[in-house]
């Protein structure tokens, strides 16, 4: 056989790959990216956790200066029906003083003096970083109607190979995430969102890392930070991420809960 022979025979199998990749649409790709990335979180053990308990420190930062600092104990629990997709309590302080309960419709703020009803504007703000967040959106959101994932191909993003996909839901809101090149790990994601103060639009960033089994093969970060406009605002470091089931009392407010009526 000559060269050339021999060359144009290998051609098929060799490149195979690389064609079938090239002819792929933005949205088929997108689909293989995403499936790829649910199956290294945990495939069906992910999409069906019901909650998980992370134990560590929660920063707050101010002009990238840590401004706060916390023991936490974050228990989440995910629900399947309504808008928003979990509920949580977040138990904080050294001597757990301090209770945060959000629900898909009040939250509290719970300390030795009474509960306090958390504004219905935070809580929004809550609920929004919740359905863009690429966790719910990849347990919860894929199936909702008129929602659409693009790929913008593959990009160097902070020294590490991914590929970037772009979500859409149907009320418009748009999630740009980076998922590893060989993890299949979501290592960034980034939210635009209204400033109805500053009239603009301001980048909301979160990164993942050092993800971990946390039960039955789920693999989730234990370091995840947030940052506004390239500064820092929020870092969770957990030092154990637990997957567990608990009960809906654990989110309500306790009957006897004396109420701290807000001044006016």
């Amino acid at each position: 056989m000559t060269r050339r022979r021999f060359t144009t025979a290998l051609l098929p199998g060799a490149l195979l790959p690389g064609i079938l990749h090239a002819a792929e649409t933005q949205q088929e790709r997108a689909k293989r990216v995403i499936e790829q990335c649910i199956a290294a979180l945990g495939g069906d053990a992910f999409r069906h956790l019901p909650g998980h308990l992370q134990t560590g420190r929660a920063y707050s930062f101010y002009e990238d200066e840590v401004s706060g600092l916390s023991p936490a104990k974050i228990y989440t629990k995910y629900v399947e029906t309504g808008v928003v997709k979990e509920i949580q309590r977040q138990v904080l302080g050294k001597s757990d003083d301090e209770t945060v309960l959000l629900t898909a419709t009040e939250g509290w703020d719970i300390t030795y003096r009474g509960a306090e009803a958390i504004p219905a504007a935070q809580l929004d703000k809550i609920h929004e970083t919740q359905l863009s967040d690429i966790f719910c959106i990849l347990r919860t959101r894929l199936a909702e109607p008129n929602m659409s994932l693009f790929s913008k191909g593959s990009e160097v993003m902070e020294n590490q190979p991914t590929e970037v996909l772009d979500y859409y839901d149907a009320d418009n809101r748009n999630v740009t995430v980076w998922i590893h090149s060989t993890t299949h790990l979501p290592v960034r994601q980034l939210v635009k969102r209204w400033d109805p103060i500053l009239k603009e639009r301001r980048d909301e960033v979160t990164r993942y890392t050092k993800f971990r089994d946390i039960g039955n093969g789920v693999m989730w970060p234990h370091d995840v930070q947030r940052e506004r406009d390239s500064q820092k605002t929020y870092q969770l470091y957990s030092d154990s991420v637990k997957a567990g089931t608990y009960p809906d009392s654990m989110f309500q407010l306790p009957l006897n809960a004396k109420i701290i009526q807000k001044k006016k």
